[in-house]
């Protein structure tokens, strides 16, 4: 299987013989390109935040993937890797990029099973599916040196001798001129359970995703553990009859892996009519999770981060209120008072563009939304803050921004540096004591969000 490997924002184009590409683009199958524009017209039908979109690159057609990251693959298998925008500047390419990728889809809710330290030694030399696919093969490899779990299942049979208990009811309507059988019911231990039939389905789904020698050869050895299992024929319906119960919690990992091989439940819809499961997340969502999960260690107690807050509204109107307030982030003291409201975004910005006409690659609108959180939350009066990726063109804080109009408010642009996993601090910020210094602080989350630790997986398996 072919493919290639692309970042967030760039413009796939159909090979054309003696055609400038042009940069920033790709050439692609003529037939792959046609497949995505299909999909293109159906995303910006169905979904608000489309992930492909039409575009042009030197007076040709083009197709340009949006902030998502993961991958694509077209129904004849090419595969099209996404990875972080960040990448581009960084040091070692696609291999650092897919390696950053991996570590940030850890602390996205439901990706915790990913073993980061083997996947990113995999990221050197596989692509991102491969990645993927190879965690699930070592999951179930562990599972089947263990022994696969079985149950009792309860069974009735017309039989021609007498096994457990025998129906008498059943067995006289049945059986009324055949001396030689019985109806009889009995519990049989069987492997034949919903959660091995999932994980039959997802190796056959593997022996055909896979372009990996060594996937292909582990996924056929692993595939021999489950010969008297058939594969799972409706994976949804098997999802739902999942037990983790005692003595089942090995089989977790494994079947979240499963769940997006089989796509029962993909980040972003990539089969339906097209038959051909994508993996895609939307990189927003994904910076997000990283920075609340590490953000977390560099509060100072008893000081607490919460995520996703949900406490005010924008109006009311006829004795309803509309229009949730949802900050990213906050940070409230002992006695549950507001400290601090923080918004993450996935933009790259240049400190160095300070002019008029650029504003650093600021958005205004952002502006309007952390005003309206500083109003709802802090009351009119404080410092909110809006956090960056830190790339080599934002490496500190830039200067405060002071709300005009009379407003008490201060916004603050900070960096998140994606390699120390911290957030830049300036040094003449009011909220520097909400903080701890040194590279060991101590934080801890609100509301237990800490607690999803592992559980995410099982959550998402229920």
């Amino acid at each position: 299987m072919s493919g290639i490997t692309i970042y967030e924002f760039d413009a796939l184009v159909a090979e054309a013989p003696a055609c400038a590409v042009g940069e920033g683009a790709h050439a692609i199958p003529a037939h792959v390109f046609d497949w995505l524009e299909r999909r293109c017209l159906s995303v910006a039908e169905d979904c608000d935040a489309p992930w492909l979109r039409f575009s042009r690159r030197s007076g040709r057609r083009a197709i340009q993937v949006t902030s998502f990251v993961g991958v694509i693959r077209a129904p004849d298998g090419f595969q099209i890797e996404v990875l972080p925008k960040v990448g581009r500047a960084m040091d070692g390419g696609d291999v650092v990029a897919r390696q950053l990728l991996i570590d940030m889809l850890r602390c996205l809710h439901g990706f915790r099973h990913i073993q980061t330290d083997s996947a990113k030694l995999l990221a050197r030399r596989m692509p991102l599916l491969e990645v993927f696919i190879a965690e699930f093969l070592r999951t179930v490899a562990q599972l089947v040196k263990r022994g696969l779990r079985g149950d009792y299942s309860a069974r009735e049979e017309n039989l021609f001798a007498l096994r457990g208990k025998l129906l008498v009811a059943q067995h006289l309507r049945q059986n009324r001129c055949r001396a030689d059988r019985f109806y009889t019911a009995r519990h049989e231990f069987s492997i034949d359970r919903p959660e091995n039939r999932l994980l039959h389905a997802a190796l056959r789904s593997v022996l055909q995703q896979s372009a990996s020698p060594a996937n292909q050869q582990l996924a056929r050895e692993v595939e021999f553990a489950f010969a008297d299992v058939p594969a799972s024929e409706h994976p949804r319906v098997d999802f739902q009859q999942v037990r983790l119960d005692r003595g089942m919690g090995l089989y977790a990992d494994a079947l979240a892996w499963a769940r997006l091989i089989l796509d029962a439940q993909a980040p972003l819809p990539g089969n339906g009519r097209h038959n051909a499961p994508s993996l895609l997340f939307p990189m927003e969502a994904v910076f997000e999770a990283f920075v609340t999960e590490h953000l977390a260690l560099q509060v100072a107690r008893p000081r607490m981060l919460k995520a996703q807050a949900r406490s005010h509204h924008l109006v009311r109107h006829c004795e309803q209120h509309w229009f949730w307030m949802k900050p990213d982030l906050l940070i409230r003291d002992a006695d549950h008072d507001v400290l601090l409201v923080l918004d993450t975004k996935w933009k790259l910005l240049d400190g160095l563009k300070a002019n008029g006409a650029d504003k650093y690659g600021l958005s205004q609108a952002d502006f309007y939304q952390l005003h309206a959180y500083g109003h709802s939350y802090l009351h009119g009066a404080g410092d909110v803050v809006l956090i960056y990726p830190r790339t080599d063109r934002l490496t500190e804080a830039l200067p405060v921004f002071d709300f005009t109009g009379g407003s008490e408010l201060r916004l603050w642009v900070l960096p998140f540096c994606l390699t120390s996993r911290k957030l830049c601090l300036p040094d003449d910020a009011p909220f520097l004591p909400c903080f701890c210094s040194g590279s060991h602080a101590s934080g801890r989350y609100a509301d237990g969000v800490n607690d999803r630790q592992h559980h995410g997986v099982l959550e998402s398996l229920a």
